[in-house]
C-alpha cells in the first residue's frame, strides 16, 4: 500500500513571493522599454501573472510518515532544549531565566521596592517568552515559594500559595523583586560573561545562560518532563555544595563517592525538612548513577499526655506533600477506624508545621506511626534523576544527558572559570580603551598652551581634531575625549589625579594580562575559589542550617498488616445494590439505614483481623479484611471502591471467613471436601461445590475465580454447606429439583461444574437453597401473583441432572423470594 501523502502549500510561500517579485520586475522593465503599452501587452501581463500563480501554488507531495517523524522530532527537541530541562551551568529552565533577566533589566532588584507581578509577567511575555501568562506566573510563583525552593530567587509580597496547596493570588494583586541570592546570578551579565542570542522576534537579545555564582542546579533542584526524558533533581544545602566545590578544586581527581558524606554533600536538603532514611552507601550509589529513590519520612516529637490519651506532634512533612490532603487522609483513617489506636488529628500549623495526633494512652507509638508511614504521605519516595542540558559547541543549544554528582560540579566549575576569563577579558578591553584616553590626556598636559592655542585658532571641532591629531600624533577617540574635557580638569591637582588613575589602570591591566596568559589558570581558579567562598558566606546561619535529617533506620520493629489491626468483633452488612459497611453491632439488619429501594443481601460477623469474601455473578471471589471495610452507620460505600467489578457484575453472596463464624474451611490431607465449603448454581442449570480456604487471604482488586459459567450464563446462588444438605432448585418454567448435595462434584479449581437441572432452551434457573431439614423452604413467586413453597416435606428427593418436577400447571415462576437476614451469631473460640 502506498504511503499516505499530504499537500503542503505553505512551504512554497517564500519561493512564490520571490517568483512573483521577479515577474513584476521583468514586466515593469518591459513596460518602460515599450512606449506603446498596448492592450495586448496588458493581456500578456495578466497572463504572466496567472502563470506565476499556477507555478507558485503547485502542491508538493510528502510522505505523511516522514513528515510526522520530522515534525515530531522538532517538537521533541524544542521541548527538551527550550522548555523542560534545566541547564547544568545556571540550573534554570528558559522561562525561569527569562523571568529573572526581565526583572534585572527593569531594575527590580533586592534593594528596590516590590513591583506588580503582572508587569513582570507582561514584560517577560512581550520580549522573551511568548507563551501563556499563567504559565509564566506559575513559574514566577514557584521561584518565590520557600517550601519549594531551598533558596528562593524571587522575594514575593502577597499571597504566593501555601503548603496546604492554596493557590496564589492573581498576578494583579501580588508583587515581587529579586532576592540578594538572585543578584549573584545576574550581577556580571553586563560584563560580556555569557553569550547572548536574539529573542523570538529578534528585537532584543537574551542570555543563553546566566553568569551564576550560585550552584543553583543542586541548591534549588529542578523538576521537568520533556519528551522521552525527564528530570527530578532534589534541593541541597548551599553551604555543603560550596564546600564540595572547594574540595573538588583542591583535588580534581576525587571520585563521586568521595564527594558524598563526611565534609562534603551529606545528601539532599529539602526546604520542608523531614528525615532521609537511605544509608550512606545508598546515597553514594544514587549520586554515582544519577538515579535512584530517596526515602523521606516526616519527623515527630512526643506531646502532652492526658488522662485517657496522649499526643504525637508531626513537626515536618516530606518534600512535595500537600499538608491539607495529608491531614484529610489521616482523618479518614480515624473516621473509618482502620487504626483504632488513633483517635483524632488536628492541624495546629502556623509558620511551622505542627500536626497533632491524639492516641489512646495504651497505644504503641511505633505501631501507629508505622501504619501512617505505610498508608499515608508521611513517608514518600523522591525519585532522583540528574538529567540536565550540557554545553555543546553550539552555544545556543544544549545536549541532554544524565550526569553523576561529580560531572555536575565539574561543569559548574568550568563554567565559572569561563565566566571569570570572559569578565577579565572584558575588563581588559575596557581598561585599554580608558588607558588610551588617559594617555592622550597625559600627552596634551605636557603642552597645554599649545593645545589651547590650536583650539582657539581652529574653525570648529573637526578642524581642531585634525590639527591636534597632526600636532600630537593622537587618534580620533583620544581627540574626542580631549575636546570634551571640562576646563576644571586642567587644574594642577586634576592633572595629577588623571596621571595616578593612568598608573593604576596600567597596573591593573598588567595583572589581568598575567592572569590571562597563565596556561594553568592558577590565578583565575583562585578567583573562582574566592567567589565560591563569598557565595557561601552570604547565607546566614539560619538559611545555611541543614533542615533535613539523614538517619538510616536501624533495628526498626517490623509490623505485619495484622499487627496494625486492633482485634474487635464487627458486623458487616451488604445490600443487593452492592453497598457495604461495618458496624460494632447490628441487632436487626432489617432496621439498618439503607438507600431507597435497596435491601439487605447479607449480614456477617467477624473479627477486624479476619477476612470476608464477596462472591459475584461472573464467578469471581473478592476478599477483604473486615478492618478495611468502611465503618459507618450511614449507607456505607459501593463495593466498586474496594474491587474492580466488570460491567453488569453483581455480588450474590458474602461469607465471613472468621473461624468462629464459618468453622473449618481448610482442606485436611485426605479429607475432601472440608468441613465447611460452598455450593454455587448458575442460570443454565449447572452447579459445583468448592472450598473457601483458597479465598481466606485478601485478594487484589481483580479478585480470584471460584467458578467459570458458560457464555451467557451467570451465578444465581451461592450457599455455605457442610456436605449433608439437600439442594432445592427452581427454574422459571415452574420446575424444581431436590437432590442430595453429595451428587454435586467438589472442584479443586474454578470450573463449570455438573448439570443440576436439565433446562429447556427458553428456561433458566432462578435460584437454589441448601436445606438441612423439612422446615427449610425455598419460596418462589409465580407470574399470577401467588407463591410456591418448596421443601423436602412437600416434594420427594430425586437425583440431579433431570428435568425436575413440574409444580404448576399454568403460568411460570418469576423470582425467588429472598429471606430476611438475621443478626449472625459466632461460635466460641474453641469450637
Amino acid at each position: 500500500m502506498a504511503p499516505a501523502k499530504i499537500v503542503l502549500l505553505h512551504q512554497n510561500a517564500d519561493s512564490a513571493k520571490d517568483s512573483m517579485a521577479k515577474q513584476k520586475k521583468k514586466k515593469k522593465s518591459r513596460t518602460i522599454k515599450s512606449s506603446r503599452g498596448s492592450s495586448g501587452s496588458k493581456k500578456q501581463a495578466r497572463g504572466d501573472n496567472r502563470s506565476v500563480e499556477s507555478i507558485s501554488t503547485e502542491p508538493e507531495s510528502v510522505a505523511l510518515r516522514d513528515l510526522a517523524q520530522s515534525r515530531y522530532l522538532n517538537y521533541a527537541l524544542s521541548v527538551i532544549t527550550s522548555r523542560a530541562l534545566p541547564d547544568v551551568r545556571d540550573g534554570l529552565k528558559p522561562v525561569q531565566r527569562r523571568i529573572l533577566y526581565t526583572m534585572w533589566q527593569q531594575r527590580i532588584t533586592a534593594d528596590s521596592k516590590h513591583r506588580k507581578c503582572a508587569g513582570v509577567v507582561g514584560a517577560t511575555m512581550q520580549y522573551f517568552h511568548p507563551h501563556g501568562g499563567e504559565a509564566i506566573y506559575d513559574a514566577l510563583v514557584r521561584l518565590a515559594q520557600n517550601f519549594v525552593m531551598r533558596s528562593t530567587l524571587v522575594d514575593g509580597s502577597g499571597n504566593f500559595g501555601s503548603l496546604d496547596g492554596d493557590p496564589p493570588a492573581a498576578m494583579r494583586y501580588t508583587e515581587c523583586r529579586l532576592t540578594p541570592i538572585a543578584s549573584n546570578m545576574l550581577n556580571q551579565i553586563d560584563q560580556g560573561t555569557v553569550d547572548m542570542r536574539p529573542n523570538y522576534d529578534s528585537t532584543k537579545n537574551e542570555p543563553v545562560v546566566l553568569p551564576s555564582k550560585l550552584p543553583n542546579l543542586l541548591v534549588n533542584g529542578a523538576t521537568g518532563i520533556a519528551v522521552g526524558m525527564a528530570t527530578n533533581i532534589p534541593p541541597h544545602n548551599p553551604i555543603e555544595v560550596c564546600k564540595t566545590l572547594l574540595k573538588l578544586l583542591d583535588n580534581p581527581e576525587l571520585k563521586t563517592y568521595q564527594l558524598v558524606a563526611n565534609d562534603a554533600i551529606q545528601g539532599p536538603d529539602f526546604p520542608t525538612g523531614g528525615q532521609i532514611l537511605n544509608t550512606r552507601d545508598e546515597l553514594r550509589e544514587i549520586y554515582k548513577t544519577g538515579t535512584g529513590a530517596i526515602r523521606i519520612r516526616a519527623t515527630w516529637q512526643n506531646g502532652p499526655t492526658h488522662r485517657s490519651s496522649k499526643t504525637l506532634n508531626i513537626t515536618s512533612i516530606p518534600y512535595g506533600v500537600n499538608k491539607a490532603q495529608l491531614v484529610e487522609r489521616i482523618a479518614d483513617i480515624v473516621l473509618s477506624r482502620k487504626m483504632p489506636l488513633l483517635m483524632d488529628v488536628v492541624d495546629l500549623s502556623t509558620d511551622e508545621v505542627q500536626i497533632s495526633l491524639e492516641l489512646k494512652k495504651e497505644a504503641d507509638d511505633q505501631k501507629v506511626l508505622a501504619y501512617l508511614f505505610k498508608n499515608t504521605a508521611l513517608q514518600t519516595n523522591f525519585n532522583v534523576n540528574l538529567t540536565c542540558l550540557l554545553p555543546t559547541e553550539n552555544t545556543v543549544v544544549g545536549r541532554p544527558e544524565r550526569c553523576d554528582l561529580r560531572q555536575v560540579l565539574r561543569y559548574f566549575l568550568n563554567f565559572r572559570l569561563e565566566v571569570v576569563t570572559r569578565r577579565l577579558q572584558h575588563e581588559l578591553e575596557t581598561l585599554n580603551r580608558r588607558i588610551r584616553i588617559l594617555e592622550g590626556f597625559a600627552t596634551i598636559f605636557e603642552d597645554l598652551d599649545a593645545v589651547i592655542k590650536i583650539i582657539r585658532n581652529s574653525d570648529g571641532k573637526s578642524d581642531s581634531s585634525k590639527k591636534l591629531i597632526a600636532r600630537f600624533q593622537l587618534d580620533a577617540e583620544q581627540v574626542d575625549a580631549i575636546l570634551e574635557l571640562k576646563l576644571y580638569r586642567l587644574a594642577r591637582l586634576e592633572i595629577q589625579t588623571i596621571r595616578e588613575d593612568l598608573n593604576e589602570k596600567r597596573q591593573r591591566a598588567r595583572e589581568i594580562r598575567k592572569l590571562l596568559d597563565d596556561n594553568q589558570a592558577v590565578g583565575r581558579w583562585e578567583i573562582v575559589r574566592n567567589e565560591i567562598n563569598e557565595v557561601s558566606n552570604t547565607f546566614s546561619p539560619t538559611n545555611g542550617r541543614r533542615r533535613t535529617l539523614i538517619e538510616s533506620v536501624q533495628d526498626e520493629p517490623e509490623f505485619s498488616d495484622e499487627d496494625f489491626i486492633v482485634a474487635e468483633d464487627n458486623h458487616v452488612l451488604l445490600t443487593v445494590d452492592g453497598w457495604v459497611k461495618r458496624q460494632k453491632e447490628i441487632k436487626n439488619p432489617a432496621s439498618t439505614r439503607l438507600r431507597e429501594g435497596d435491601r439487605v443481601l447479607a449480614c456477617e460477623a467477624g473479627s477486624t483481623r479476619a477476612t470476608i469474601v464477596f462472591l459475584s455473578s461472573v464467578g469471581t471471589a473478592y476478599t477483604a479484611r473486615i478492618a478495611d471495610l468502611p465503618a459507618t452507620t450511614g449507607f456505607g460505600e459501593p463495593i466498586q471502591k474496594l474491587f474492580k467489578l466488570k460491567d453488569g457484575e453483581r455480588i450474590v453472596a458474602a461469607f465471613s471467613l472468621d473461624p468462629r463464624s464459618v468453622g473449618q474451611i481448610q482442606e485436611k490431607q485426605g479429607a475432601l471436601p472440608p468441613q465447611t465449603h460452598a455450593i454455587a448454581a448458575t442460570s443454565d442449570g449447572f452447579s459445583l461445590r468448592f472450598g473457601l480456604g483458597p479465598f481466606i487471604d485478601p485478594s487484589t482488586r481483580n479478585g480470584r475465580r471460584f467458578a467459570r459459567p458458560a457464555k451467557g450464563a451467570e451465578v444465581v446462588s451461592v450457599e455455605k454447606i457442610h456436605g449433608e444438605e439437600t439442594i432445592l432448585a427452581a427454574s422459571r418454567q415452574r420446575r424444581v429439583v431436590l437432590c442430595p448435595v453429595q451428587e454435586i462434584n467438589f472442584l479443586s479449581g474454578a470450573g463449570k461444574g455438573v448439570r443440576l437441572m436439565k433446562l429447556a432452551k427458553d428456561d433458566q434457573l432462578l435460584g437454589m437453597k441448601a436445606a438441612t431439614d423439612d422446615r427449610d423452604t425455598l419460596t418462589a413467586k409465580t407470574s399470577q401473583g401467588g407463591t410456591q413453597r418448596i421443601n423436602t416435606g412437600r416434594y420427594g428427593v430425586t437425583s440431579r441432572g433431570g428435568k425436575g418436577r413440574e409444580i404448576l400447571k399454568r403460568g411460570s415462576l418469576s423470582e425467588i423470594v429472598p429471606e430476611e437476614p438475621v443478626a449472625p451469631i459466632m461460635l466460641e473460640e474453641d469450637s
